[in-house]
């Protein structure tokens, strides 16, 4: 039986972030960790993922890259960028640049089951085929 869910992807080089992240969200979400830009772009490729969180303390500029990555996409996926040092310079320049939100750590499970959830759902709405008209029954 397959159980899977509505991909996260978490980029980061922590692997605590991963393991906190996987306790706080349950189904219908399924975090697939990668630990470097590269294979979370590889992952991209690989998969449709509608969020993607991305940890910026480490590397700085992964967040950025990996949001130019995503801009190519027909549908690219919500970045969130999580950050010990998360501050309004930091907001402000995200959400400037396109990124959907950040996240604070440490992290606060209600926070981020929210902000998951409103990145999954701006994602879903944009992303949606629009509706067909429906035909005119034939007569015969």
């Amino acid at each position: 039986m397959d159980r899977r869910g509505i991909a996260v992807l978490s980029v980061s080089p922590v692997r605590e972030d991963h393991t906190a992240l996987e306790h706080m969200l349950a189904l219908p979400w399924t975090l697939r960790p990668t630990f470097t830009l590269e294979s979370a772009v590889a992952a991209l490729e690989d998969d449709l993922v509608p969020v993607v969180l991305v940890e910026c303390d480490v590397y700085p500029a992964a967040w950025k890259g990996m949001l130019q990555h995503v801009s190519r996409f027909a549908h690219p996926p919500r970045l969130i960028v999580t950050s010990r040092l998360a501050d309004e310079r930091l907001w402000a320049e995200a959400l400037n640049l396109g990124a959907y939100d950040v996240l604070a750590k440490p992290f606060d499970g209600d926070e981020v089951r929210r902000v998951v959830e409103s990145a999954w759902r701006d994602w879903n709405k944009r992303t949606a085929a629009p509706e067909r008209p429906k035909r005119a029954a034939a007569s015969g």
